[in-house]
């Protein structure tokens, strides 16, 4: 695929050549505070829970298609999307190119090192809002593919040729938390049976300028430490599906071939009692096959 991580520099010169259509997905006082000249927020690109429900897909896809039209997104103009910096929101940049992708939009990407890169690389920020021109956003239903729902997943615990990947934190990962938002923030703590667990910032490192997304080599290191490999089927789930997001972009830029989310995630699963979990210490052969013992 090509590369949807662009640089500050390269962003900058993007935006003499081509119509791009630049997304904050920051907080409104982050952004009230300086953005990028003539971006648009979208907070909600971070705040949305969703659900796999058919009306919660729904629901989620049409809102998504109305916000990016309203942004003035209309498929001919290069969406680039940032937060403040990889880490710092929790994905939530690579939330938007997600989302993106999933309707079917055709030319994404993603700031690498958000706001601070372009800061830190000395370009123009403003606190001018842009009033954009609505556009028409079309939903392209094939792109879908990449959206599973619960059911899915739980088809999934039985094949053990699909890894099921967990990139929350640890204290999520063994059923401390139930969230980000606060331990008891969902009903049941824990995680899908047989998920495999590779934290989401593991697929970054720290480098001078800020975190930075690992190399491919270095990423698929890091599958293999799982047994995922470029051709391995991967669902991906967190907590709401940001940090998955995170993950989403790692892996499919460095080739993984068949990489879907459970966006509902955490936050769905576990207010579902008939759906099974798992608690505490995973057992090593959990670890070392992806499937429980």
């Amino acid at each position: 695929m090509t590369d949807v991580l662009i640089t500050a520099g390269e962003l900058a010169e993007l935006l003499k050549t081509e119509p791009c259509v630049v997304i904050d997905t920051r907080n409104p006082e982050a952004y009230a505070a300086g953005h990028l000249p003539n971006a648009v927020n979208v907070h909600e690109i971070f705040t949305y829970l969703a659900t796999s429900t058919p009306d919660g897909v729904h629901e989620l896809k049409t809102k998504f298609a109305d916000a990016f039209g309203a942004a003035g997104l209309s498929g001919s103009e290069t969406a680039v999307v940032y937060e403040q910096s990889m880490s710092s929101g929790f994905g939530q940049s690579c939330r938007g190119y997600y989302l993106l992708t999933m309707l079917g939009y055709p030319k994404v990407k993603v700031l690498h090192g958000g706001y601070d890169a372009w800061v830190a690389a000395g370009l123009p920020v403003t606190t001018d809002v842009p009033s954009p021109v609505k556009a028409s956003f079309s939903i392209v239903p094939e792109a879908g593919e990449i959206l599973i729902d619960a059911k899915t997943v739980l088809a999934a615990l039985d094949k053990p040729g699909i890894a099921i990947l967990d990139v929350r934190d640890v204290d999520e990962w063994i059923g401390d938390s139930s969230s980000p938002y606060g331990k008891d923030f969902c009903p049941r703590k824990g995680r899908i049976p047989g998920a495999v667990w590779l934290e989401w910032y593991r697929m970054m490192k720290p480098t001078a300028e800020g975190p930075r997304f690992k190399s491919r080599d270095e990423i698929l290191a890091e599958c293999a430490t799982v047994g995922i490999t470029q051709n391995t089927p991967v669902y991906l789930y967190c907590f709401k599906g940001a940090r998955a997001s995170n993950t989403f972009l790692a892996l499919k830029n460095a080739g993984v071939k068949d990489v879907r989310m459970y966006f509902g995630s955490w936050n769905e699963w576990s207010r579902d009692p008939s759906l099974p979990i798992e608690e505490g210490q995973p057992t090593a052969a959990a670890e070392l096959t992806g499937k429980a013992a």
